[in-house]
């Protein structure tokens, strides 16, 4: 059956950096949209990264635009999400997402992860 399994969450300082990482099985990883969504009590659920089938295009939440990169590694069957110069408002539970295999299914998120901690304080 699918799982999406993340890790690397913890608490950092304003400024520093985490590398997410999500362990994808029971389905064909690259054939599918990726993405990294975030949730708070305050806003709830905010989507932040996406990555397509093949990786020919991602696309970022202006809010992470520039600070964040999201990867896939096929032969790993894991998705990344690289956070740089975190800030306190990037504290968030962040839940690894996999969505469709086509543009039109692009947003059909049926299963999600977990989800990790990412608790940004001085």
């Amino acid at each position: 059956q699918v799982q999406l399994v993340e890790s690397g969450g913890g608490l950092v300082q304003p400024g520093g950096s985490l590398r997410l990482s999500c362990a994808a099985s029971g389905f064909t990883f690259t054939t599918y949209w990726m993405y990294w969504v975030r949730q708070t009590p305050e806003k709830g659920l905010e989507w932040v990264s996406a990555r397509s089938p093949s990786d020919s295009v991602t696309y970022y939440a202006n809010s992470v635009k520039g600070r964040f990169t999201i990867s896939r590694d096929s032969a790993k069957n894991t998705l990344y999400l690289q956070m740089n110069r975190l800030k306190f408002e990037d504290t968030a539970v962040y839940y690894c997402v996999k969505g469709g295999n086509t543009w039109q299914a692009r947003y059909d998120y049926d299963y999600w992860g977990q989800g990790t901690q990412v608790t940004v304080s001085s």
